[in-house]
Protein backbone atom coordinates (compact mmCIF):
# COMPACT_ATOMS: atom_id res chain seq x y z
CA UNK A 1 0.00 0.00 0.00
CA UNK A 2 1.33 3.49 -0.97
CA UNK A 3 3.60 4.75 1.93
CA UNK A 4 1.78 8.59 1.24
CA UNK A 5 -1.62 6.94 2.68
CA UNK A 6 -0.87 4.51 5.19
CA UNK A 7 -2.48 5.49 8.32
CA UNK A 8 -5.04 5.46 6.27
CA UNK A 9 -5.19 2.78 4.70
CA UNK A 10 -3.91 0.22 7.57
CA UNK A 11 -7.69 1.78 9.02
CA UNK A 12 -9.24 0.23 6.23
CA UNK A 13 -7.65 -3.93 6.61
CA UNK A 14 -7.79 -3.47 10.60
CA UNK A 15 -10.60 -5.76 10.69
CA UNK A 16 -8.38 -8.96 10.07
CA UNK A 17 -6.86 -8.42 13.90
CA UNK A 18 -3.62 -7.51 12.44
CA UNK A 19 -1.64 -4.25 12.26
CA UNK A 20 0.81 -1.98 13.60
CA UNK A 21 1.20 -0.18 16.77
CA UNK A 22 0.93 3.52 17.27
CA UNK A 23 4.74 4.00 17.72
CA UNK A 24 5.68 1.64 14.34
CA UNK A 25 3.21 3.72 12.30
CA UNK A 26 4.20 6.88 13.62
CA UNK A 27 7.77 5.85 13.00
CA UNK A 28 6.95 4.45 9.38
CA UNK A 29 5.29 7.55 7.91
CA UNK A 30 8.47 9.04 8.33
CA UNK A 31 11.32 6.44 7.49
CA UNK A 32 8.78 6.14 4.09
CA UNK A 33 9.33 9.35 3.08
CA UNK A 34 12.98 8.91 3.78
CA UNK A 35 13.81 6.14 1.66
CA UNK A 36 11.86 7.09 -1.12
CA UNK A 37 13.98 10.32 -1.25
CA UNK A 38 17.84 8.76 -0.63
CA UNK A 39 16.67 6.22 -3.50
CA UNK A 40 15.20 8.17 -5.90
CA UNK A 41 12.09 5.71 -6.08
CA UNK A 42 9.10 7.42 -7.98
CA UNK A 43 6.24 5.33 -5.04
CA UNK A 44 6.94 4.15 -2.03
CA UNK A 45 5.03 0.95 -0.73
CA UNK A 46 4.49 -0.85 2.37
CA UNK A 47 4.38 -4.39 1.56
CA UNK A 48 3.72 -5.70 4.83
CA UNK A 49 5.48 -7.78 7.99
CA UNK A 50 7.00 -10.92 8.11
CA UNK A 51 6.87 -12.26 11.97
CA UNK A 52 9.93 -14.33 13.29
CA UNK A 53 10.68 -16.25 16.31
CA UNK A 54 13.17 -13.98 17.71
CA UNK A 55 11.54 -10.68 15.85
CA UNK A 56 9.55 -9.38 12.58
CA UNK A 57 11.08 -8.50 9.18
CA UNK A 58 9.19 -4.79 7.83
CA UNK A 59 9.42 -5.12 4.01
CA UNK A 60 9.12 -2.09 1.31
CA UNK A 61 8.80 -1.97 -2.19
CA UNK A 62 10.13 0.85 -4.19
CA UNK A 63 8.84 1.47 -7.76
CA UNK A 64 10.15 3.34 -11.23
CA UNK A 65 8.37 4.79 -13.42
CA UNK A 66 7.19 1.10 -15.09
CA UNK A 67 5.20 -0.32 -12.84
CA UNK A 68 5.64 -4.02 -14.33
CA UNK A 69 9.12 -3.57 -14.08
CA UNK A 70 11.69 -5.48 -10.91
CA UNK A 71 10.38 -3.74 -7.83
CA UNK A 72 13.05 -2.88 -5.53
CA UNK A 73 12.49 -4.63 -2.11
CA UNK A 74 13.94 -3.40 0.85
CA UNK A 75 14.23 -5.04 4.98
CA UNK A 76 13.91 -3.51 8.48
CA UNK A 77 14.05 -5.11 11.72
CA UNK A 78 13.43 -1.48 13.46
CA UNK A 79 11.40 0.50 10.81
CA UNK A 80 14.39 2.79 10.92
CA UNK A 81 17.01 1.67 9.43
CA UNK A 82 16.52 -0.27 5.58
CA UNK A 83 18.38 -2.51 3.76
CA UNK A 84 18.28 -3.43 0.01
CA UNK A 85 18.09 -6.97 -0.49
CA UNK A 86 18.87 -8.74 -3.54
CA UNK A 87 16.33 -9.67 -6.51
CA UNK A 88 14.91 -13.25 -6.39
CA UNK A 89 16.26 -15.59 -8.17
CA UNK A 90 14.68 -19.02 -9.88
CA UNK A 91 17.07 -21.22 -7.39
CA UNK A 92 16.54 -18.72 -4.09
CA UNK A 93 13.07 -19.81 -4.93
CA UNK A 94 13.20 -23.45 -5.44
CA UNK A 95 15.06 -23.68 -2.54
CA UNK A 96 12.83 -21.57 -0.39
CA UNK A 97 9.90 -24.11 -0.93
CA UNK A 98 12.03 -26.72 0.50
CA UNK A 99 12.27 -25.40 4.05
CA UNK A 100 9.47 -25.46 6.38
CA UNK A 101 9.11 -24.03 9.92
CA UNK A 102 8.86 -20.19 11.24
CA UNK A 103 11.61 -17.54 10.01
CA UNK A 104 14.16 -16.88 13.03
CA UNK A 105 13.94 -12.90 12.43
CA UNK A 106 17.92 -13.20 11.91
CA UNK A 107 18.93 -12.66 8.54
CA UNK A 108 22.26 -14.44 9.00
CA UNK A 109 20.73 -17.00 10.18
CA UNK A 110 21.41 -20.35 8.11
CA UNK A 111 19.21 -23.21 7.31
CA UNK A 112 20.30 -26.64 6.22
CA UNK A 113 18.30 -28.93 4.02
CA UNK A 114 19.04 -32.29 1.96
CA UNK A 115 18.59 -31.92 -1.54
CA UNK A 116 17.53 -35.40 -2.88
CA UNK A 117 18.34 -36.95 -6.18
CA UNK A 118 14.94 -37.54 -7.86
CA UNK A 119 16.26 -40.60 -9.86
CA UNK A 120 18.52 -42.46 -7.17
CA UNK A 121 16.74 -41.44 -4.54
CA UNK A 122 19.83 -40.88 -2.47
CA UNK A 123 20.62 -37.50 -0.59
CA UNK A 124 23.14 -35.05 -2.38
CA UNK A 125 24.56 -32.44 -0.03
CA UNK A 126 23.23 -30.34 2.66
CA UNK A 127 23.59 -26.74 1.12
CA UNK A 128 23.08 -23.89 3.21
CA UNK A 129 20.99 -21.04 2.29
CA UNK A 130 20.61 -17.98 4.75
CA UNK A 131 17.64 -16.31 5.58
CA UNK A 132 18.13 -13.35 3.77
CA UNK A 133 18.01 -15.10 0.76
CA UNK A 134 14.96 -17.19 2.02
CA UNK A 135 13.10 -13.75 2.90
CA UNK A 136 13.56 -12.51 -1.05
CA UNK A 137 12.28 -15.52 -2.44
CA UNK A 138 8.75 -15.77 -0.16
CA UNK A 139 8.07 -11.94 -0.86
CA UNK A 140 8.57 -12.99 -4.51
CA UNK A 141 6.44 -15.73 -4.34
CA UNK A 142 3.63 -13.77 -2.37
CA UNK A 143 3.64 -11.09 -4.88
CA UNK A 144 3.05 -13.64 -7.57
CA UNK A 145 0.48 -15.62 -5.88
CA UNK A 146 -1.73 -13.05 -4.21
CA UNK A 147 -0.60 -9.32 -5.26
CA UNK A 148 -3.37 -7.73 -6.76
CA UNK A 149 -4.91 -4.72 -8.71
CA UNK A 150 -8.61 -3.51 -9.32
CA UNK A 151 -9.23 -3.67 -12.92
CA UNK A 152 -8.42 -0.93 -14.98
CA UNK A 153 -5.95 0.86 -12.42
CA UNK A 154 -2.82 0.21 -14.67
CA UNK A 155 -2.70 0.69 -18.24
CA UNK A 156 -0.31 -0.85 -21.05
CA UNK A 157 1.28 1.08 -23.42
CA UNK A 158 2.07 -0.08 -26.73
CA UNK A 159 5.41 0.43 -26.26
CA UNK A 160 4.85 -2.29 -23.63
CA UNK A 161 5.61 -0.53 -20.41
CA UNK A 162 2.70 -0.53 -17.41
CA UNK A 163 1.81 2.85 -15.89
CA UNK A 164 -0.61 3.80 -13.44
CA UNK A 165 -3.88 5.11 -14.81
CA UNK A 166 -5.10 8.85 -14.75
CA UNK A 167 -8.55 8.01 -15.53
CA UNK A 168 -9.61 5.33 -12.75
CA UNK A 169 -12.12 6.61 -10.43
CA UNK A 170 -12.50 2.65 -8.60
CA UNK A 171 -14.77 0.27 -9.40
CA UNK A 172 -18.85 0.37 -9.03
CA UNK A 173 -20.07 -1.59 -5.60
CA UNK A 174 -21.36 -4.17 -7.77
CA UNK A 175 -17.76 -5.01 -9.70
CA UNK A 176 -15.87 -4.91 -6.83
CA UNK A 177 -17.70 -8.01 -5.03
CA UNK A 178 -16.59 -10.02 -7.69
CA UNK A 179 -13.00 -11.65 -8.17
CA UNK A 180 -13.04 -11.32 -12.17
CA UNK A 181 -12.71 -7.49 -11.16
CA UNK A 182 -9.17 -8.24 -9.74
CA UNK A 183 -5.96 -9.20 -11.27
CA UNK A 184 -2.92 -10.58 -10.18
CA UNK A 185 0.01 -7.87 -10.76
CA UNK A 186 2.53 -9.90 -11.97
CA UNK A 187 3.49 -11.51 -15.65
CA UNK A 188 0.43 -13.54 -16.54
CA UNK A 189 0.15 -17.27 -17.34
CA UNK A 190 -3.56 -17.83 -18.06
CA UNK A 191 -3.80 -15.31 -20.74
CA UNK A 192 -1.37 -15.97 -23.02
CA UNK A 193 -3.60 -19.94 -23.27
CA UNK A 194 -6.29 -18.44 -23.89
CA UNK A 195 -8.00 -18.14 -28.06
CA UNK A 196 -8.30 -15.80 -30.08
CA UNK A 197 -11.89 -15.70 -29.67
CA UNK A 198 -11.38 -15.10 -25.46
CA UNK A 199 -9.50 -12.41 -26.29
CA UNK A 200 -11.76 -10.63 -28.58
CA UNK A 201 -13.95 -9.17 -25.45
CA UNK A 202 -10.67 -8.20 -23.65
CA UNK A 203 -9.04 -4.60 -24.22
CA UNK A 204 -5.64 -5.06 -24.36
CA UNK A 205 -4.57 -2.10 -22.43
CA UNK A 206 -6.20 -2.97 -19.33
CA UNK A 207 -6.77 -6.92 -19.53
CA UNK A 208 -3.46 -7.54 -19.85
CA UNK A 209 -2.94 -9.66 -16.64
CA UNK A 210 -4.95 -12.74 -14.84
CA UNK A 211 -8.13 -12.50 -13.27
CA UNK A 212 -8.33 -14.25 -9.81
CA UNK A 213 -12.00 -15.76 -10.88
CA UNK A 214 -9.48 -18.76 -11.72
CA UNK A 215 -7.05 -19.45 -9.52
CA UNK A 216 -6.64 -23.05 -8.09
CA UNK A 217 -7.43 -24.39 -5.73
CA UNK A 218 -10.99 -22.32 -6.17
CA UNK A 219 -12.20 -20.59 -3.36
CA UNK A 220 -8.61 -19.52 -2.15
CA UNK A 221 -9.97 -16.27 -1.70
CA UNK A 222 -12.68 -14.67 0.73
CA UNK A 223 -14.76 -10.99 -0.66
CA UNK A 224 -16.34 -9.19 2.19
CA UNK A 225 -17.66 -6.16 2.52
CA UNK A 226 -16.63 -3.61 5.82
CA UNK A 227 -16.91 -0.07 7.33
CA UNK A 228 -21.02 -0.42 6.73
CA UNK A 229 -20.58 -1.57 3.02
CA UNK A 230 -18.21 1.72 2.26
CA UNK A 231 -14.77 -0.94 2.30
CA UNK A 232 -14.79 -4.28 -0.25
CA UNK A 233 -11.74 -5.81 1.12
CA UNK A 234 -10.26 -9.47 0.03
CA UNK A 235 -7.83 -12.02 1.74
CA UNK A 236 -6.08 -14.93 0.39
CA UNK A 237 -6.86 -18.17 2.11
CA UNK A 238 -3.60 -19.71 0.36
CA UNK A 239 -1.28 -16.87 1.98
CA UNK A 240 -3.05 -16.43 5.47
CA UNK A 241 -2.55 -12.88 6.56
CA UNK A 242 -2.77 -10.98 3.06
CA UNK A 243 -5.39 -8.76 2.58
CA UNK A 244 -6.19 -6.51 0.04
CA UNK A 245 -8.76 -3.64 0.04
CA UNK A 246 -10.90 -1.13 -2.20
CA UNK A 247 -12.97 1.55 -1.55
CA UNK A 248 -15.59 1.58 -4.21
CA UNK A 249 -15.67 4.81 -6.62
CA UNK A 250 -12.43 6.25 -5.28
CA UNK A 251 -8.60 5.63 -6.05
CA UNK A 252 -8.29 3.89 -2.40
CA UNK A 253 -6.83 0.24 -3.46
CA UNK A 254 -3.67 -1.61 -1.64
CA UNK A 255 -2.88 -4.66 -0.08
CA UNK A 256 -0.66 -5.45 2.71
CA UNK A 257 0.40 -9.04 4.53
CA UNK A 258 0.83 -9.42 8.52
CA UNK A 259 1.65 -13.40 8.76
CA UNK A 260 4.35 -16.01 9.15
CA UNK A 261 5.48 -16.11 5.71
CA UNK A 262 4.35 -19.50 5.18
CA UNK A 263 2.34 -20.89 2.79
CA UNK A 264 -1.16 -22.61 3.84
CA UNK A 265 -0.24 -26.36 2.52
CA UNK A 266 -3.66 -27.52 3.75
CA UNK A 267 -5.84 -24.99 1.88
CA UNK A 268 -7.05 -28.29 -0.89
CA UNK A 269 -8.12 -30.49 2.67
CA UNK A 270 -10.04 -27.72 4.28
CA UNK A 271 -12.53 -26.85 1.41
Amino acid sequence: MEAASLLAALELVAGGGAGLSPEKRAVLGSSLLLLQRDYRFERVWFWGCIQGVRGAYYIAEGLGPDRAAPRSRLYSLNCVEWSLLPPATKEMVAQAEQLKGRFQGDPSFEYEYTEINAEDSIVVCTPMIKEEARLVATIEQIDRAVGIIPRGAFVKTPLGSVHENRNFEGLSLTEAKKLSSYFHFTEPVNLKNKTLLEKADLDPSTDFLDSLEHDIPQGSWTVQLEKGGTVVVLRSLLWLGLTFYHVPMTKQYGYIYFGSGEKNLDLPFMM
